[in-house]
């Protein structure tokens, strides 16, 4: 852990001793108080992400796989569900359709029945067969590593695509899902909606070298402690640096009741996460969660 990670630090960016005294003031601006320049926008962006960095140094793909055909697969499935849903169900998915070719050629009842506990599995049985199809005729029954051939693929975007990227080829992108769009806005790193116009925004404050690794910290701390509703503000470890401190639980102790996953002593969303993941692995499919 960095030792600046409850320090403060005003519009441009520059640390301050009186301000590192109170650790959950936030930057949040007064109507008279001048607008952020890029300069120090970009300096804060930057300085969130080394924090987040300390916080999650094991921050990881939440979604169990062993090859990009698998990763592609799990990412697909993981749309209007978890991640941890999505990870106890496809061990007995890949078991019956390990490549491609065995996908494509798959039942589509019998899928739809495999992939039922994601829901909306008739539409994602669809595109799972559907980009089966493509792989083994179009592509050799190989995962494309390029982002343009990807996205030709039934029901596979520019967020899958950029995850498959990322985590099975070391090829960076940003991931803009719920929680990413989220934090970001909430940060005023951007006031876009719409997934395109965040990535662009947000990949113009970072080196291309941070993109995979930044949407890991933004998205597991959009999971832990920066949630939709109610945010734990108040147990939140870079509140000094957030211009929304204070829309969710500032009380320490309220705030740390409201943590979740291995930062709140509950099981992470894998069933089999990396070796240096802190929490507890999921339980499978019909255990006792």
């Amino acid at each position: 852990m960095t030792a600046s990670r409850n320090s403060a630090v005003g519009e441009q960016g520059s640390a301050d001793s009186t301000e590192a005294s109170k650790p959950h003031k936030s930057v949040k601006s007064s109507k008279s108080a001048r607008p952020e320049s890029r300069l120090a926008l970009v300096r804060r962006a930057r300085r969130i992400n080394r924090e987040l960095a300390d916080v999650y140094p094991y921050a990881h793909p939440e979604l169990d796989f062993e090859n990009p055909f698998q990763l592609l697969v799990a990412t697909v499935l993981s749309a209007q569900t978890t991640d941890l849903r999505v990870n106890q169900t496809t061990p007995a998915l890949f078991a019956a359709y390990p490549t491609p070719e065995d996908m494509a050629a798959a039942d589509p009842e019998a899928l739809e029945q495999l992939i039922r506990p994601t829901g909306f599995f008739r539409a994602k049985a669809k595109s799972l067969l559907g980009l089966s199809a493509a792989l083994r005729d179009r592509f050799g029954g190989e995962v494309p590593g390029r982002l343009e051939d990807l996205v030709t693929l039934p029901g596979v975007g520019r967020k899958t695509a950029n995850v498959v990227l990322g985590n099975a080829f070391g090829v960076p992108g940003l991931t803009v899902d719920t929680h990413f769009g989220r934090l970001v806005r909430r940060w005023k790193w951007t006031a876009q909606e719409d997934p395109e116009k965040v990535e662009a925004e947000i990949a113009a404050l970072f080196p291309k070298s941070e993109w995979t690794m930044l949407s890991h910290r933004i998205i597991f701390h959009g999971r832990r402690v920066c949630h939709a509703r109610k945010p734990a503000c108040g147990a939140c470890p870079i509140a000094p640096l957030c211009p929304a401190y204070g829309e969710g639980e500032t009380d320490p102790d309220k705030a740390k009741k409201l943590l979740k996953y291995e930062m709140g002593g509950q099981p992470g969303q894998r069933l089999r996460p990396p070796s240096d993941y802190p929490g507890r692995p999921a339980a499978p499919l019909g255990a006792a969660e």
